[in-house]
């Protein structure tokens, strides 16, 4: 067992039934001219989220642990799109509309895209979905358990959205997180730091909070190669 600090106390994990998820890295989300800015959202605010998150990436690429990449978005025509979801907020262009990265939030857009300091390399997972979730509507329960994953690093954007519908619903399945405070970013600082709170409040009642550094210093270069992933490169749900 690898024993991470975090809150509300240790987070521990067995280095061969952990996986690393990353939600969301999307240009659409993180870049100028995407879906996160035509709602008006200042989107330098999640750049920060990149490198230790990149970091983390390399770690599990280097212990050869599992990694699935989320991306949410719609098939081109739009079926799987709800009107309760495309009629939020007052954007300035709305779902499936043209923008300077092509259709916002179309699978198959430059938009829908992982930004590319965090792309998916062969033989990692990558998840389309067409909610928040990373459960609602795909196979991802589906893949943890085919592969004897219990415990998920999560990283992603943004925190109160994506990031929290996701860990809400891996603790309704049995998965146990640990959420990187540095590796998770909201377009508003303060919905960050409400979501991290309520994730570890009441003896952790979500989940785990802690940070890359931490993750970082307690997994021993010892573990390296325990788990190598053996999946070929696979896009989900396309």
């Amino acid at each position: 067992m690898i024993t991470v600090p975090a809150d509300p106390f240790p987070f521990a994990f067995d280095p061969d039934h952990v996986a690393l998820l990353c939600i969301d890295f999307q240009r659409d989300f993180m870049e100028a001219g995407g879906f996160g800015e035509s709602l008006g959202n200042d989107v330098s605010r999640l750049r920060s989220t990149i490198e230790p998150t990149g970091r983390v990436l390399d770690l599990f690429r280097r212990q050869g642990w599992p990694v699935i990449h989320t991306r949410e978005g719609h098939r081109p025509d739009l079926t799987d799109l709800f009107a309760a979801k495309r009629d939020r907020g007052n954007p300035t262009l709305r779902i499936g509309e043209e923008g300077p990265m092509g259709r916002l939030l179309v699978r198959g857009s430059a938009g829908h895209g992982i930004v590319p300091e965090l792309a998916p390399v062969e033989g990692e997972v990558v998840l389309d979905k067409p909610g928040k979730g990373s459960f609602y509507a795909t196979d991802l329960e589906t893949i943890l358990r085919a592969r004897g994953i219990t415990s998920l690093v999560v990283t992603g954007v943004t925190t109160e959205v994506c990031v929290q519908s996701t860990v809400r619903e891996a603790n309704d399945r049995g998965f146990e997180s640990l959420i990187l405070a540095d590796c998770t970013g909201s377009y508003f600082p303060e919905f960050h730091q409400s979501a991290l709170a309520m994730f570890s409040a009441q003896g952790g009642i979500v989940g785990w909070v802690g940070t890359s550094d931490a993750l970082l210093d307690a997994v021993p270069t010892a573990t390296a190669g325990t788990a190598a992933a053996t999946t070929t490169d696979e896009e989900v749900g396309q």
